[in-house]
């Protein structure tokens, strides 16, 4: 795939590119067991609508249901869907109620709503989605329950799908309380990717390791800290998991600190993370742990967090997770922000052409699907999923697969029994498809289209093709016209929080303070932030040229950064051994603040200042 990205364009690459890993076979099976015998049911009931409404419903949480803990799949799955059934209730009254005009406004207005939230983050973006989704469903498809009704039976078909999600075991989790497969899962791979990268140390690796290590401590950080009833951990398994969680957290400030000094050290110094992920993963005791050698501060801290975990691992004292919950108002500047608000206009403006051309195409051609286009171009827009041309592209070529591939089964199978079980089929195979876009796009198109059959309308596999030309069109049009504010608004907003984030962090480990749980929040928070700007650096990066370079010097930014916090994390680890700093690292200090500002100058960026930062040379 390497020599493929350099001869092609990065756009064409991404949309070559396919996620890689096990088969979900639980997901899989939730999948055959969700929008299939919903659907089943209610056509054996007589309620053929309501059961095309749950199936709708279980089809978008299952293209949310991505591997995690169970806790979490509450938030990622159960948000989106309270959304999803409001925007059904919404666009229900609305195309029930007022003219295609109003309408239209109605809607593009919910679009720049949408558009703005979805910029706080990941759940965020898919409750923004279902709501657009659903609301444009809502408003023309022909169902015969008024309003209410569909959004509960929406919210019934998702929340059947997550209780399968919360309740049904995971194949092959024998260890432990079932209930936190999910939650063992995420905390051993934090000890494992801390093996990995003291492995690294002193190599070419390293670099990508410490990445890998900030992924799995996000990762269990959010596997841990789902909703719940009571504010803290309240069963001894839980406890357990959140104090192995808070013992990997001193290990990977020591790796991190070897790391970036760079000295090779002896392969037995990860023998110790490795024995921890076993023991993790195998919910047993930690047994003797081979002790790294002293000789530097870092080896000592490293050293010292093994002992700690040995110590900890199996007291289950329910520690704090070492995170700091965003505020509404931190949220809403967010969504007000610059990111918020170029994406809230350019998800409203093709949102709402969408709507008002299909408004069109309805009046004058009789299309009975014109909610179709708008649904599609709500996904189109959605930066989470590759370039916008490399979305373009699978969009097109998924639909047109789809369509062709219903189009072949609707011919042959027995209706409306055998379209059910072609929804079943289509179910399961979510779970795998969504690594590909495209391949997202053909299963949903059949899942669709064979509800649309079983409720009773025509076939349309070759008008869905015309309409999703037309909104990869809307889309690139929209995508590419210039907007108020500088351009790239998602990635400056991304850069600039996770500058404040790195000031705080380096604030506080040059104040002295003895505080290291709130060091290791603020760790915590400055490489997740890191992480979120880098992951929409690269994004931008793949767009066509006229879009990528509005963000041109921005990875050199993000590179400074990264080599900042690092170095902040070196001097933490080295102050706690020693008390002070030494020359290189307070000279290390002073030349990334003066080289952080010059980038951000040359990428059109404001300055930051670091307050309360003070460094001797």
């Amino acid at each position: 795939m390497s020599r493929l990205s350099t001869a092609v364009p990065p756009w064409l690459a991404h949309a070559l590119r396919a996620q890689r890993g096990p088969i979900p076979w639980s997901a899989v099976v939730r999948g055959a067991l969700a929008a299939g015998p919903l659907l089943l049911v209610a056509v054996l009931a007589g309620r053929t609508s309501v059961g095309v409404v749950a199936a709708l419903g279980a089809m978008f949480a299952g293209i949310n249901d991505r591997p995690g803990s169970r806790r979490d799949s509450v938030r990622r799955i159960g948000v989106p869907a309270l959304a999803g059934a409001g925007g059904l209730l919404v666009g229900s009254y609305g195309g029930q109620h007022v003219p295609a005009v109003v309408l239209t406004l109605v809607l593009t207005g919910l679009g720049l709503l949408a558009g703005a939230v979805s910029a706080i983050g990941p759940v965020a973006s898919g409750a923004g989605t279902q709501l657009l989704v659903t609301a444009a469903i809502g408003a023309g498809m022909p169902l015969p329950e008024p309003g209410w009704q569909r959004a509960l039976v929406y919210l019934a078909g998702a929340g059947w799908l997550l209780a399968l999600r919360i309740v049904v075991p995971t194949p092959g989790a024998t260890a432990g309380d079932y209930r936190f497969d999910g939650e063992r899962d995420a905390v051993a791979a934090v000890y494992e990717a801390v093996a990995a990268l003291l492995d690294a140390v002193g190599g070419a690796a390293a670099s990508d390791r410490r990445v890998a290590l900030t992924a799995a401590l996000d990762h269990a950080q959010d596997a841990l800290s789902g909703p719940r009833l009571r504010r803290y951990a309240s069963s001894a398994a839980e406890r357990r998991l959140h104090t192995q969680y808070a013992a990997a957290l001193p290990l990977a400030e020591a790796a991190t600190a070897l790391a970036w000094a760079g000295e090779a050290i002896t392969a037995r110094a990860s023998e110790g993370p490795r024995r921890l992920a076993a023991a993790v993963r195998s919910s047993t005791h930690t047994g003797p742990l081979p002790a790294p050698a002293r000789s530097a501060p870092a080896l000592r801290a490293l050293d010292d967090a093994l002992l700690h975990a040995a110590d900890a691992f199996d007291r289950g004292t329910g520690t704090d997770l070492h995170t700091r919950r965003r505020t509404a108002k931190s949220l809403f500047r967010t969504a007000v922000g610059s990111g918020g608000r170029e994406y809230g206009l350019r998800v409203a403006l093709s949102f709402g052409a969408g709507v008002a051309v299909a408004q069109g195409l309805h009046r004058t051609l009789h299309n009975a699907h014109w909610y179709w286009l708008p649904a599609t171009a709500v996904f189109l827009v959605k930066p989470d999923l590759g370039p916008l041309a490399s979305r373009v592209l699978c969009r097109a070529a998924g639909t047109v697969l789809g369509a062709v591939v219903f189009a072949g089964f609707a011919a042959l199978l027995p209706r409306p029994m055998g379209l059910v079980v072609l929804v079943a089929l289509s179910g399961a195979l979510i779970p795998v498809a969504t690594r590909h876009f495209a391949a997202q796009t053909a299963v949903v198109t059949v899942l669709v289209l064979a509800l649309v059959m079983v409720g009773g309308e025509p076939g349309a596999s070759w008008s869905r093709i015309g309409e999703t030309l037309l909104a990869c069109a809307i889309v690139l049009l929209v995508g590419h016209l210039p907007m108020p504010g500088q351009r790239a608004g998602g990635v400056r907003a991304r850069l600039t929080r996770a500058t404040e984030t790195a000031h705080a962090y380096l604030g506080h480990v040059l104040s002295g303070s003895e505080d290291r749980a709130g060091r290791w929040a603020l760790r915590r928070e400055a490489y997740r932030a890191l992480a979120e700007a880098r992951a929409a650096i690269d994004l931008t990066a793949a767009e066509l040229p006229a879009l990528a370079r509005h963000a041109e010097g921005t990875d050199e930014v993000a590179a400074t950064l990264e080599r900042l916090v690092d170095t902040t994390t070196a001097c933490a680890v080295h102050l706690d051994d020693t008390g002070r700093l030494t020359a290189r690292h307070s000279e290390r200090i002073a030349e990334l603040l003066d080289e952080l500002g010059e980038r951000r100058a040359r990428a059109g960026l404001r300055a930051i200042e670091a307050p309360g930062v003070r460094v001797a040379v």
